[in-house]
């Protein structure tokens, strides 16, 4: 299956869709120096979030695809070198809403869980024709 969605994405910040099946998808970030919030290697959230949101638009994997809503909890901590494991899994659809549970691990040991709530609309939620 093709990625459809977030085609322009910066995978060094993001990561990468190492597998992607109809309502799944598994991201891997391998994070950086450039993710470093502190002297001690300590990985912002942020790329933490960011890469959990690519794996939710990638399992519903269409062009349009927007976050509306998540509900995330960071369980232990992600420090530079580490590689995380995203995986998300569409749990419900109702038209154009997807509820999607994503997880993401180190090694095998759970460092975030989330919910999110996807959005999909006819056209590209920046043309406003």
């Amino acid at each position: 299956m093709d990625l459809k969605t977030h085609l322009a994405i910066d995978r060094t910040l993001c990561g990468d869709v190492v597998d992607l099946e109809e309502g799944y998808a598994k991201v891997v970030l391998k994070t950086t120096k450039q993710m470093q919030a502190d002297t001690k290697g300590l990985v912002h959230g942020g790329f933490t979030f960011g890469a959990a949101d690519f794996a939710a638009m990638a399992a519903v994997n269409n062009p349009n695809v927007v976050l509306v809503a998540a509900e995330v909890k960071f369980l232990a901590p992600v420090v530079v070198g580490d590689e995380v494991v995203f995986e998300a899994h569409i749990l419900q659809r109702e038209g154009k809403k997807a509820k999607v549970k994503v997880s993401g691990s180190v090694g095998g040991k759970e460092v975030f869980q989330g919910t999110m709530q996807t959005y999909t609309p006819t056209t590209h939620i920046l043309d406003r024709s």
